[in-house]
């Protein structure tokens, strides 16, 4: 009798807290009192902000994706535990200052379903707490289908419990809410930290005017001759050789490529960080404008703990040079995944910022250690080359 009433009090408390918030009525954010849905914790070392790391120019950072398991819900990801294991590893055999891992990127997926709270408290955070906790390392999550689902519709239901929960989780990590790093309402914001820049965007929305505003409004604001290195993270590629790629163009790829490309060559981000397919890939955009000759890097590594993916084949991007014909676009696939999901084991990559330099060593966990997607494990991005 004790327990049926801690849980009643617990569903009770946590529809309150939804209505108090929100001023609507809440989606559950617990079904029983120990999987309540709690902000996950920051790392006892604060990152630092925008202005105390401006002289910083070498440093690195891991970048994953698609972290959803078999069991979410019901205990923690086993998959995305052994990345987790081998990310903390990593993060310990730093050898000097300047190589060590400062920050965590995770562009999406972080379960099956965003909306479940008990998934996130039960599956995801434990996990996320060991690398804030035990690697002392920030972590910033991007959001895709999964965490947020597919509407288009700002007040779809099943989008607004997924924001809910991810806003909750994620409250102690991401920039506040009314500061100016954030869009107000959205998962979408940036941050800038030694010389390169970092913003995160919900490509589930990519035809939202208002966010493609806002995001715009930081690229032209920033400060280039500090941050020389410009970083997106979000979703969905645009594009990949995986069934979400191939011949298949998904709206999401389709509204990246036509809406968010030129921006991204307008203000010369350098690189792409995305998800969506459960293996690893690497793009390169060569282009030309007024002021030179660039590269556009583009990874899809969503090796995180998902089910793993095999290629399919490549994508048509005929249309897609022939509306960039002004800027001479030119692509190449530098990596390409296997055909058999057993040749796109689970994995994360560990980026280097020296610079205006930057390179990715990508590392293979459990049976996919000595992953060489490359025919070595590492590349090295820079323009032109």
């Amino acid at each position: 009798m004790r327990l049926l009433k801690v849980g009643v009090l617990t569903f009770i408390a946590s529809m309150l807290s939804g209505v108090l918030s929100t001023g609507v009525l809440a989606q559950p954010v617990a079904i029983a009192s120990d999987t309540i849905l709690r902000p996950l914790l920051p790392p006892p070392k604060a990152l630092g902000s925008e202005s105390a790391t401006a002289s910083l120019t070498r440093f690195s950072f891991i970048a994953y994706g698609d972290t959803r398991g078999r069991h979410d819900g019901i205990k923690v990801q086993a998959e995305h535990e052994l990345v987790i294991e081998s990310m903390l590893s990593t993060i310990k055999a730093a050898r000097t200052p300047q190589d060590s891992i400062r920050f965590v990127l995770q562009s999406g997926d972080a379960v099956v379903n965003g909306s479940v709270a008990s998934q996130l408290a039960v599956s995801y955070a434990p996990l996320i707490n060991r690398l804030t906790q035990e690697g002392g390392v920030h972590y910033f999550l991007s959001v895709g289908n999964h965490d947020v689902g597919v509407s288009t519709n700002l007040n779809d239901p099943r989008r607004q419990a997924g924001l809910r929960n991810y806003f909750l989780a994620n409250s102690r990590l991401i920039p506040a809410e009314n500061s100016a790093r954030r869009l107000k309402g959205y998962p979408t914001y940036g941050f800038g930290y030694g010389n390169s820049f970092f913003i995160a965007f919900d490509s589930n929305i990519p035809d939202d005017s208002v966010q493609l505003v806002w995001v715009e409004s930081q690229l032209k604001g920033l400060d280039r001759k500090r941050f020389v290195n410009v970083v997106m993270l979000f979703h969905h590629p645009a594009f990949s050789s995986g069934p979400h790629g191939g011949a298949r163009v998904e709206r999401q790829a389709l509204a990246i490529r036509n809406t968010w490309m030129p921006l991204f060559r307008k203000y010369h981000v350098k690189l792409l960080l995305t998800g969506h397919e459960h293996l690893f890939e690497h793009w390169v955009e060569r282009y030309s404008d007024s002021t030179g000759t660039y590269r556009l890097d583009q990874i899809v590594s969503g090796g995180g703990g998902a089910p793993l993916y095999a290629y399919v084949g490549e994508p048509d991007v005929s249309d897609y040079q022939l509306a960039s014909s002004a800027n001479r676009v030119r692509l190449d696939h530098i990596a390409r995944p296997s055909i058999e999901p057993g040749g796109n084991p689970f994995h994360y990559l560990v980026v280097h910022v020296d610079g205006d330099r930057i390179s990715v060593d990508v590392v293979g966990v459990d049976w996919g250690r000595g992953f060489a997607p490359y025919r070595s494990s590492s590349a090295r991005m820079g323009e032109g080359n």
